[in-house]
């Protein structure tokens, strides 16, 4: 039913700036929970920036990098990237809990929570 859809993604070189965003559909829930996550061919998915509305207003927020700032705007997620650093460079995922029941920062930065995850977009980032 959920349907995510990423764009934004690209080549930058190191200090510059980025915008993802997803898109996501049949999302109707008044609670929304969702996350960006990055990886590494041959690693591990790891969080990046997860985020929890309630009535449109942000209940929850968290980013692994000071640098990174992750907003939910109606039905498209935003992930602004500021200085951009070459160990940034991955496949960045958009995930969606869905529903979102129970919420707790615990199961909003658990990985096996999301059941939705869109295609991922490509970031690289060159010194």
């Amino acid at each position: 039913q959920v349907q995510l859809v990423e764009s934004g993604g690209g080549s930058v070189q190191a200090g510059g700036s980025m915008r993802l965003s997803c898109q996501a559909s049949g999302y109707a829930y008044d609670r929304k929970c969702m996350g960006w996550w990055r990886q590494i061919p041959g690693s591990e998915r790891e969080e990046v920036a997860v985020i929890a509305t309630e009535g449109g207003l942000p209940v929850a927020t968290d980013s692994v990098q000071g640098r990174f700032t992750i907003s939910l705007n109606r039905r498209t997620l935003h992930l602004q990237m500021n200085d951009l650093k070459p160990e940034d460079t991955a496949t960045y995922f958009c995930a969606a809990v869905v529903p979102c029941s129970r919420l707790s920062m615990s199961r909003l930065r658990d990985e096996s929570e999301y059941n939705y995850w869109g295609q991922g977009t490509q970031v690289t980032v060159s010194s």
